[in-house]
């Protein structure tokens, strides 16, 4: 699924017009990396959490050479769906 097709979801479900649809989906998405920027949990019920985990610095091996590297800290995004969506899913 696309962001014109959720555009399109909306238009068809609510009737808005798709310009106005789409600027809806633009600020629910401009305002879930403002949240996921500052580190903070997003949580949608029913769908799940989106959190921000801080990964510590690591040594890692480079497959072509076996070269040892050094893995810089850095944040990733995790997704953990609630028991509704994964029991729906399954």
């Amino acid at each position: 699924m696309t962001k014109s097709d959720l555009v399109y979801a909306i238009f068809e479900h609510v009737g808005l017009p798709k310009k106005e649809s789409a600027e809806i989906i633009e600020i629910i998405i401009e305002t879930l990396k403002q949240t996921l920027t500052e580190g903070e949990s997003i949580k949608i019920s029913g769908f799940g959490t989106f959190n921000v985990r801080k990964k510590k610095a690591r040594k890692g091996r480079n497959p072509k050479t076996g070269e040892e590297i050094e893995i810089s800290p850095r944040s990733v995004v995790t997704f953990k769906p609630s028991l509704w969506l994964k029991s729906h899913i399954e």
